[in-house]
């Protein structure tokens, strides 16, 4: 006899439910029409509460109807109205100081596990790379030049003298474009369920590698440490943190979780901008340094390896902590935090 009670009351809220269909769509055609640079208060009222009644049929649809097509159905107007409801105002600056404050930051930091990997897979393939040119050095045509290739078993890189075919400035500029070209791509790729991204990533490890491998047989992997070192550690931090990006781009693909395959992508490429848009300014700091002190032999490398270490810590602090860091109250706070530990 309860067994029927309980059968009855569960299909009396499923009809219920059902019945609800007209409110929600009428709640979905006015997220998709409503104009927020109007002043309409009835209609922003209508919204809200229509938003509030969803969340008690969404409450009651996961207990009474777990799984289903209308629960899932009720969860996609959920965060559609969510978005819509609490997104922030289209003041630019104010928008893009909060991406730089915390938006990127929390993005970066929450996304540690991926960027780490990456990194490993990007460290991974540079030993496999100098492994494969060591074993078979034939095999180098597959990543650098002919002309290269001559110029190195002569005795010198493809990087000396290059200040005088090319002006420093001309050169930056190349090589902030190149760079910043190669960072969106590693990115875009991960449309391909990230399988374009681990191409990059992989590839470009196994061309730096195999080219340390092939100059190393000629005693200039030394001097093609020294061009690198000032301005690659910038340069490849961003490559890996879009590869990242890419790889979560992709795994948006595979894997949306509660959300539309639309929905989670929208999400995905959302937040690559917020993070690219704070990390790739770095490649034009880069492309000055490679323009400028990389190929200039008047540079030691002492001051290579200063230029390197303290831009790349600059770098990873800033994207990691955000702007925070330029305020001494901020340093004197964590200093204060860590003693009371």
């Amino acid at each position: 006899m309860i067994d029927m009670d309980n059968n009855l009351k569960q299909q009396t809220l499923e009809n219920w439910l059902k019945r609800r269909i007209t409110n929600w769509q009428k709640l979905q055609s006015l997220f998709q029409t409503r104009d927020k640079k109007t002043d309409d208060l009835n209609q922003a009222r209508e919204i809200i509460n229509g938003f509030r009644s969803l969340v008690n049929d969404l409450s009651l649809a996961q207990q009474v109807l777990p799984g289903s097509r209308l629960h899932h159905r009720l969860e996609t107007l959920f965060l559609s109205g969510h978005q819509h409801i609490y997104q922030s105002p289209g003041n630019v600056l104010l928008n893009l100081r909060d991406t730089y404050t915390t938006e990127s930051p929390a993005l970066i930091r929450s996304m540690s596990k991926i960027i780490i990997a990456t990194i490993t897979l990007f460290i991974t393939s540079i030993a496999c790379g100098w492994l494969l040119i060591a074993a078979f050095p034939d095999l180098i045509t597959l990543f650098v030049s002919t002309e290269m290739i001559d110029r190195v078993q002569a005795g010198e890189l493809w990087t000396d003298g290059l200040l005088n075919i090319i002006p420093s400035s001309v050169l930056s500029l190349q090589l902030m474009t190149n760079n910043i070209t190669v960072s969106i791509f590693a990115f875009a790729m991960g449309a391909f369920y990230g399988l374009g991204t681990l191409y990059i990533i992989i590839l470009n490890g196994l061309m730096l590698g195999g080219t340390f491998a092939f100059t190393a047989r000629y005693n200039l992997d030394g001097e093609l440490f020294k061009f690198i070192i000032s301005h690659g550690v910038i340069e490849l931090s961003v490559i890996c943190i879009s590869g990242a990006m890419g790889l979560k781009l992709g795994e948006s693909l595979l894997r949306p979780g509660s959300k539309t395959r639309q929905q989670a992508f929208q999400q995905a490429t959302s937040d690559a901008g917020k993070v690219l848009i704070v990390v790739i300014p770095f490649l034009v700091i880069a492309g000055l340094i490679e323009g400028y002190i990389s190929p200039d032999p008047a540079y030691s490398l002492s001051f290579r390896l200063l230029t390197g270490i303290t831009t790349g810590i600059f770098f990873w602090l800033f994207i990691i902590i955000g702007p925070r860091i330029f305020r001494p109250r901020f340093w004197l706070n964590l200093f204060m935090d860590n003693e009371i530990r």
